[in-house]
């Protein structure tokens, strides 16, 4: 695995007038090519680590595979003069599907690169984002406590352990309603890598689809964060900031539950707001719009 930490000298600069050189953590970025049976399919810039979550967990956003056992085994691959003496560099993984299951069609091909801060930049059309899923967020009769949706940030944040050294990763985390257990925590300089290497652990681990649980992530809602969570079978996201007028109609479309501006004691609810369950001496939600 690569260095998720890099550390740079820096000039640090206060208004009080005195200024101070010192070394810094910042969160390493690096690419990643994700191949599948020898075919490029992918570069992604990550923060390396859980590099097989995040491809595992890209397939199932592409909607290649949707259960454990149709994915394989992935090798770190490398080649003369790409760094290393066995010419690995760690960023070039090659997946291997099970018998049987279909190879990704070229129209999924997202021209072979994603930032980090965009996860469907480069796709030929928005139509092909907008994927199938195999499961029904819509029928999940997933019940949540406010109180316990409005402690899931907190709870995230204390798992954010590189997060503490640079400040610059974004983050998701998995929850169990019923038992109320924080399942799994991932980092990455892209939000939507965090999701794909939550949603790979869940792949590798046979918990797909992931009913009864709450997605929780750090930012804010986008449309590929929607498309990710419905494709998972995830029935509820939540974030600590706003959404996209996108993501929220997908997720209406889908079925699933958005909560934004999960802070400070409060939440918006701008989907299937039946699913979260309020004090009785709560008042009324309000209908005003632009209501924080």
């Amino acid at each position: 695995m690569g260095r998720l930490t890099a550390s740079r000298r820096v000039t640090r600069i206060t208004l009080d007038g005195v200024n101070r050189q010192r070394p810094d953590a910042i969160a390493v970025e690096e690419p990643l090519e994700i191949r599948v049976a020898g075919s490029p399919l992918s570069v992604t810039m990550r923060t390396p680590g859980h590099d097989v979550e995040l491809a595992a967990g890209f397939l199932v956003s592409e909607g290649v595979i949707h259960r454990g056992d149709q994915f394989s085994r992935a090798i770190h691959c490398g080649g003369p003069g790409t760094g290393g003496e066995d010419g690995n560099t760690y960023n070039v993984l090659d997946l291997t599907l099970a018998p049987g299951v279909a190879l990704p069609s070229p129209d999924i091909a997202r021209n072979f690169y994603t930032t980090s801060s965009c996860g469907v930049c480069g796709t030929a059309s928005i139509e092909a984002v907008e994927k199938v899923s195999s499961y029904d967020v819509a029928e999940d009769g997933i019940r949540v406590e406010a109180v316990d949706l409005a402690a899931y940030p907190d709870r995230l944040r204390e798992g954010q352990k590189v997060f503490d050294k640079t400040g610059g990763l974004h983050a998701a985390a998995l929850f169990d309603v019923a038992s109320g257990e924080l399942l799994v925590v991932r980092e990455d300089v892209g939000r939507h890598n965090a999701v794909d290497k939550v949603v790979g652990w869940a792949l590798l681990n046979d918990r797909l689809p992931l009913r009864g649980t709450v997605l929780q992530v750090s930012g804010r809602v986008s449309f590929e964060l929607v498309q990710k969570a419905v494709m998972a079978g995830i029935p509820v996201l939540s974030a600590v900031s706003a959404p996209s007028s996108l993501a929220v109609e997908l997720a209406e479309r889908a079925g699933l539950t958005v909560a934004g501006f999960v802070r400070g004691g409060s939440m918006n609810l701008y989907t299937r707001s039946d699913r979260i369950v309020v004090p009785s001496t709560t008042p009324a939600l309000s209908e005003t719009p632009g209501v924080r």
